[in-house]
Formats: C-alpha cells, sequence, structure tokens
C-alpha cells in the first residue's frame, strides 16, 4: 500500500529546508510524566513535519498538526490534519489533464478517530464520497489517513511504547535518545499497527528507527525527531525524518465523532468502503 503511495507523492513534493532548533535541558521521568497526564478529556496537541533527503536533496515532505484525548489509559480520541507539501502549481500548468487523485494531494485531509473508528474528509477521500456527504466512516481505521502513513511512527502518549523506547536510551542534553526496529514497534504500538494498516514485510522489520525526545522540566516531551529509511514504511531510497513538537499537555479536549448526516459508510459508487481499498488505488495513477 505505502510502496505504491510513494512513487506517487515523491515526485509532486515541493522543496524546502528544514530547520533544526536547539535542544531543552534534560529533566524527569517521562513515563511518570505522561502517565499523570492520561485524564479523560485531556490531552496533548502537536504539530510535525516530514522531511525527505534523498540524492543529496532534503525536502519537506508532509505537514501534519493535531490533537489527541486521553482516557484513562491511553489515547480516547483524536483529531489529525495533514497534507503533503505540494500544491497545483506543482502539478503543471494544464491542470485539466492531472487525474483527479493527484489534484486532491494538494489539498488537506483529516481524519478524527473515536476509539478505533475512523472518519477521513478532505484530500483524495472527496474525490470518493457521495455528493451529499463529507466524511467517510472506517470501523478500525487509520489514524491519519494518506499523510499519517508518512508521519510521527512513535506516539509518545503510548506509556508502552515510551518505556520501550526508554529501555537502552541514553541521557542526552535536554532529554533522551536511542533506536528501535519497525518490528518491535509493530507489537508494542497500536497506534502503530492502525497507521500502517499493513503489516511491515520481514525486511521492514528489521529497519532500524533512530530517535531523540526532548523533555521540559515536569519531564513531559516538547519535541520527538525520529529518522529511518523510507523503505522501512514505503518504496524508493533515502531517509525520512520527522520533527514533532508537543504543546498543552493536559489541555481540556473533546474529540466527537461528525455528526451522522454527513458520514458516509458507502463510496459514491455504492461500494462498501475500505480504506486499503483507496490508498492502493494510488498504485493505479501515474504522472
Amino acid at each position: 500500500m505505502k510502496r505504491m503511495l510513494a512513487g506517487v507523492v515523491l515526485a509532486t513534493t515541493a522543496t524546502l529546508i528544514a530547520a533544526t532548533p536547539a535542544m531543552a535541558a534534560a529533566p524527569k521521568d517521562p513515563v511518570v510524566a505522561v502517565k499523570k497526564q492520561l485524564a479523560p478529556g485531556k490531552g496533548v496537541k502537536f504539530t510535525e513535519r516530514t522531511t525527505l533527503e534523498a540524492d543529496g536533496d532534503r525536502q519537506i515532505f508532509v505537514r501534519r498538526s493535531g490533537t489527541l484525548q486521553f482516557g484513562k489509559s491511553g489515547i480516547a480520541a483524536s483529531d489529525i490534519t495533514g497534507r503533503f507539501n505540494i500544491s497545483l502549481k506543482d502539478l503543471g500548468e494544464n491542470t485539466e489533464d492531472v487525474p483527479e487523485l493527484l489534484k486532491a494531494l494538494a489539498t488537506p485531509e483529516r481524519t478524527i478517530r473515536v476509539g478505533t473508528t475512523s472518519y477521513m474528509s478532505g484530500g483524495m477521500w472527496s474525490t470518493v464520497l457521495p455528493e451529499d456527504k463529507t466524511w467517510l466512516k472506517f470501523p478500525k481505521g487509520p489514524t491519519g489517513g494518506i499523510t499519517g502513513a508518512l508521519g510521527q511512527p512513535l506516539n509518545l502518549a503510548e506509556t508502552a511504547t515510551l518505556k520501550t523506547l526508554l529501555k537502552g536510551a541514553k541521557p542526552v542534553s535536554g532529554g533522551y535518545a536511542g533506536k528501535l526496529t519497525v518490528g518491535d514497534l509493530w507489537k508494542v504500538s497500536p497506534w502503530y499497527r492502525a497507521t500502517a494498516l499493513d503489516k511491515p514485510s520481514k525486511k521492514q522489520q528489521k529497519s532500524t528507527i533512530s530517535w531523540r525526545i526532548t523533555l521540559n522540566s515536569a519531564g513531559l516531551p516538547t519535541r520527538l525527531v525520529s529518522t529511518f529509511p523510507i523503505a522501512a514504511v514505503s518504496s524508493g531510497k533515502g531517509t525520512l525524518s520527522v520533527d514533532t513538537r508537543f504543546s498543552d499537555w493536559g489541555t481540556a479536549v473533546s474529540i466527537k465523532a461528525p455528526p451522522a448526516e454527513e458520514v458516509a459508510t458507502e463510496f459514491k459508487d455504492g461500494e462498501e468502503a475500505d480504506p486499503s481499498e483507496i490508498l492502493n488505488s494510488f498504485g493505479n495513477v501515474t504522472m
């Protein structure tokens, strides 16, 4: 699924250079700090960008922002908007000849996820929605649609994931740094499994994710940078670096499903909505 997606998006990404701000001072145990935040109706906000480096070129690939809502033991809901770093201009002067799916890549997509049910809107999802609907409903759906598959694979609001990261991690200025394999992440993280949808191949599971966490004085993560080969999640050569910034830990959050009258459970052609089918459709699109 993600292998087929990469060939389409890599050819249309606009070039921008990512910045690397200084790290903060290193304080308390982040697992303890995050556990204290896991109260119903509370949450955290984030912004992030994914940068692709290949053949000596470094480009911002994806931008995302969103909010996570907590339950007693973890993530209860999320609301995430993402978009590829492209515009209609990047697709050529005559956009009338450009496939609708490629045009849709230049517009944001939004994913509301309540429990394990996802609601997708905008971006390429708008091309398959019935005319009177604005959302597609996917039980056990992805956390962030197309852009989510190329976003941050590590979710620090999952305390089991955070514990796994810290095993063998080294203290660094402002926090901690370490490595883990995609296979180990798949085992421990429900969020990653839902984001990826497809189980990584045996080769992909051996891929290594390098990461660095910055903490504030309370021990809460304020920044997470992960770096891994694009082959770990897609096809092609190069390296992806995802820079995620966290803010407003403990803020009041209330994420709800879209109004029922705006939600479709079938594509506009009447077929049952299937996120894997839509994601795979990118393999049939050529530039």
